[in-house]
């Protein structure tokens, strides 16, 4: 397996390399932080000067100076906007970028040991949580630095220029409370990680527990279980009192950075008084500890004291899989994931073989007696559903919007377990079918950023040629004209998922797939965002490619184009050709009816 597949960079590393590819969007970021910090630096002249205005009975220079910084405030507003709209262009990106790695690597690392199909899955749901995590994460903790940075420099400038014999008073114990800040952060970071393990170890635990009470009473095992969930517990609570005890140390910076220079400037007030101070001076040194100073040691503590530590401990959970639990080592007993969808960045290069052997003579789908709803008291969505769909037929679901179809389509995809019955696809449940026996492409497509030629040939290995080949069958050529100004060079242009409508991004899934090994293909609602003609030429070329075709209509023209056609409303369920529906089912009449016929 490549190396690509087991990624142990450092936290630190891929945040540098994500500042570093944005050099644009960081220099917008300071632009804007320049004009946002601006009431940091003029709070204190402000304050000063409107003191001693006041004092002097010049009420209105006092004013000039409050107005003035009114003004400045009102601009921050609009630079904070631009600054939040800038951060945005630097953690999307890589949220996209570690995705793309994490997904990689926890699929590759699941084929090479052979993990099984529930541990694979698993794998991938928690690192595309801990993704998102991160990048939220991510983009707090770049501003709250930037807050900090840009206030410090603003305020301490600002400081100096007005009272520099007060400076010493206010920064020292400043720099000192970040010192301890900063120091405690390590130890931290530590206990957090440990605290989210023992969180993700009871959780783990006690789901088990929950699936297996039945079992657990019928063996007698109550109190050995009992006692496992308390040892569990237990060291989830001494994991936070850990974290808390750490955590303790951000008030201590607080109180020495942020409040103790307001203590030695007041205390030493009276002394600067005789030596000529004035009181405007002094209350505006207090004005730059208090409006802008502490309240960027509160923001520093708080964001990389949370933010920061989330972002490590999940980037460590993700980048480093040699560190994982006990639970996420891949078993080697079992087969690889579960479904290579074409809406998904999962592989199908490195899901190569089913996870079973279906049999030849099977069905390529069989529904038996399958009941599904979304929770105990609901209403079910498919109900008592038998169906067989023999290998290389082409079938349109169709029905009125929120009658099943997509639900129907996401229990063949193994997506959705029924609440009875048993979903099989070529003779194998669903669930545990291998994860090259079947492709989903949802509505909402999946591209990520990478060059055009590994978007499409993201499912299976393929020539240019092949790719070629691919492009021109579905008639997505309007791909190459969007992301290169020549089509010879299309294919090593980089993609920039943002700027592409959601029909080009359902092209890139729809060739995707169709260049899959899958033998079973479905299409949900995959072709929603195509024209008419466009969708019944992808279509016809996915009924050409051989194998199984799924299609939930989005226009009655796929059910015309079928060769049979599922009619699903409110749990029920007929099947049969387009002329026979028509002829005998009214509801499959009124909806022909109304819709505009598409060749």
């Amino acid at each position: 397996m490549p190396s690509s597949f087991t990624p142990a960079l450092r936290p630190g590393a891929v945040v540098r390399a994500a500042l570093g590819r944005r050099p644009g969007a960081l220099a917008r970021i300071a632009a804007w932080s320049l004009v946002e910090v601006a009431p940091a630096f003029l709070i204190g002249h402000a304050v000063a000067r409107a003191v001693d205005g006041f004092a002097a009975g010049a009420p209105l220079l006092g004013l000039a100076w409050l107005g003035l910084l009114g003004a400045a405030w009102l601009a921050a507003a609009g630079a904070a906007r631009q600054v939040v709209l800038a951060v945005a262009a630097v953690a999307e990106p890589f949220r996209d970028d570690l995705l793309e790695r994490v997904v990689r690597g926890v699929l590759g690392h699941a084929v090479a040991s052979a993990c099984a199909p529930r541990a694979g899955s698993a794998a991938v749901a928690r690192a595309t949580l801990q993704v998102e995590l991160a990048r939220d994460a991510f983009a707090a903790l770049v501003g709250v630095v930037r807050g900090f940075a840009f206030t410090l420099v603003s305020a301490g400038a600002g400081l100096l220029t007005l009272a520099p014999s007060l400076a010493g008073l206010v920064l020292a114990p400043f720099a000192a409370g970040v010192a301890v800040f900063a120091a405690s952060l390590p130890a931290l970071a530590r206990r957090q990680r440990a605290y989210l393990m023992a969180d993700e170890a009871t959780t783990e635990l006690l789901t088990s527990v929950a699936h297996g009470l039945r079992d657990i009473t019928a063996c007698g095992a109550e109190e050995r279980v009992g006692a496992d969930v308390e040892r569990r517990i237990t060291a989830q609570v001494a994991a936070a009192g850990a974290v808390a005890r750490v955590t303790a140390v951000r008030t201590a910076a607080l109180a020495l950075g942020a409040w103790l220079p307001v203590v030695l400037v007041l205390a030493a007030m009276p002394t600067l008084l005789r030596n000529g101070v004035g009181v405007g001076t002094v209350v505006g040194a207090l004005a730059y500890v208090t409006q802008s100073l502490a309240p960027a040691l509160g923001g520093l503590v708080e964001g990389v004291g949370v933010s920061g530590v989330r972002l490590v401990a999940a980037l460590d959970r993700i980048l480093r899989p040699d560190r994982a639990t006990p639970r996420e080592r891949p078993s080697r007993t079992a087969s690889a994931g579960r479904t290579a969808s074409a809406g998904s960045p999962a592989s199908a290069r490195s899901l190569a073989s089913p996870g079973r052997t279906a049999a030849s003579d099977s069905p390529a789908i069989e529904l038996r007696g399958v009941t599904f709803a979304y929770g105990p008291h609901a209403e079910p969505v498919v109900r008592n559903l038998d169906l067989a769909v023999p290998r290389g037929q082409h079938l349109a679901v169709v029905g009125p919007s929120g009658a099943g179809k997509s639900t129907l389509a996401a229990l063949v995809a193994g997506l959705l377990r029924p609440g009875e019955g048993e979903v099989l696809v070529g003779g194998v449940p669903a669930d545990r079918a291998g994860p090259a026996a079947r492709v989903l492409i949802p509505q909402e497509a999946y591209v990520f950023r990478g060059t055009l030629r590994e978007n499409l040939a993201y499912l299976a290995p393929a020539t240019d040629r092949e790719v070629m080949a691919a492009v021109e069958e579905l008639g997505a050529h309007p791909l190459l004209d969007v992301v290169a100004a020549r089509r010879s060079a299309a294919l090593d242009a980089e993609v920039d998922p943002g700027r592409l409508s959601a029909g080009e991004r359902q092209l890139v899934a729809l060739v995707r797939a169709y260049l899959s090994p899958a033998p079973l293909v479905i299409l949900d609602e995959a072709t929603c965002h195509l024209d008419p003609a466009l969708e019944s030429r992808v279509e016809r070329a996915f009924a050409r490619r051989g194998g199984t075709l799924v299609v939930i209509a989005h226009r009655l023209g796929s059910a015309r184009r079928a060769g049979r056609v599922l009619l699903v409303d409110g749990g029920r369920a007929v099947a049969g050709t387009h002329d026979e529906l028509v002829s005998t089912v009214p509801l499959y009449a009124d909806l022909t009816g109304h819709r505009e016929p598409v060749s």
